[in-house]
C-alpha cells in the first residue's frame, strides 16, 4: 500500500514579523505540519522570482512567502515587491501548465502566532490536494540525508544546499539576494528546517 503523500514546503519568512510569529507559535505550543520548513530572510523584498522558481525546480512541492502586513514593511515597500513577484511567478507557472497555487504570499505580523500556524496548516492542506509537484528528471526532492548516528545533536547545512547554487554566471543582484537569504538550517531525523523545528516547537522554547 502506497504511503500517503506528504508534501515538502518551504516558507520564506521576514525576520521582523512572520519569523517572530513562528517564534510566538512555538512559545504558545501551537502545532503546525512538519511539512513546512522555514527560511528566515531580512525582508521578503529580497526573495527573487528566481528563488521561488528554483525551489520548485528542485522538487519542492510548494513555497510561500510570509511578510509584514501591508503598509507596515520595515523597508517601506519590500512586502509589496514580494507580492508582485509572487503574482509574476504564478502567471509563469500557469503558462507552463503548473498549478499557480503552489506559490503564495501571506501576511503575518509578529503578534499573529495562531494565524501563522493556521497559514501553515491551510497551505499544507492545499498542496496535499494538488498532489506532488513537478519532479526534476532522474532526481528526487532535495532533502538532508537522515541522521543515522543516533545523536540528537542537529547537523548544520546552509539554505543554499536547499536552493541550489543559482545560475552558472550569477549577476551581482542574484549574488546579493542569495547572500541575504542564506540562513542556517538544522537537519534532524531526515527533515530540514531553519531555526523553527517541526510542529512549531522553537529550539529556544524547548
Amino acid at each position: 500500500m502506497a504511503e500517503p503523500f506528504e508534501p515538502i514546503i518551504v516558507a520564506f519568512c521576514c525576520q521582523w514579523c512572520s519569523y517572530n510569529a513562528a517564534d510566538l507559535a512555538g512559545a504558545m505550543r501551537l502545532e503546525y505540519p512538519p511539512n513546512v520548513h522555514i527560511v528566515r530572510v531580512p525582508c521578503t523584498g529580497r526573495v527573487d522570482a528566481l528563488h521561488l522558481l528554483g525551489t520548485l525546480e528542485r522538487g519542492i512541492d510548494g513555497v510561500f512567502i510570509s511578510g509584514c502586513l501591508p503598509g507596515e514593511c520595515h523597508y517601506a515597500r519590500g512586502n509589496l515587491r514580494a507580492m508582485k513577484r509572487v503574482r509574476y511567478v504564478q502567471s509563469l507557472l500557469e503558462q507552463i501548465g503548473v498549478e499557480p497555487e503552489r506559490v503564495e504570499m501571506f501576511h503575518n505580523a509578529a503578534s499573529m502566532g495562531p494565524q501563522f500556524a493556521q497559514t501553515c496548516r491551510d497551505f499544507t492542506a492545499r498542496i496535499k490536494g494538488l498532489g506532488p509537484g513537478p519532479r526534476p528528471l532522474a532526481e528526487s526532492p532535495q532533502q538532508v540525508p537522515p541522521n543515522t548516528s543516533g545523536s540528537r545533536q542537529p547537523r548544520t547545512v546552509e539554505s543554499s544546499d536547499l536552493l541550489g547554487a543559482g545560475p552558472a554566471n550569477p549577476s551581482p543582484e542574484w549574488e546579493h539576494a542569495e547572500c541575504q537569504i542564506r540562513a542556517t538550517a538544522t537537519a534532524a531525523g531526515g527533515g530540514f528546517s531553519a531555526d523553527v523545528q517541526p510542529n512549531g516547537h522553537h529550539p529556544r522554547n524547548s
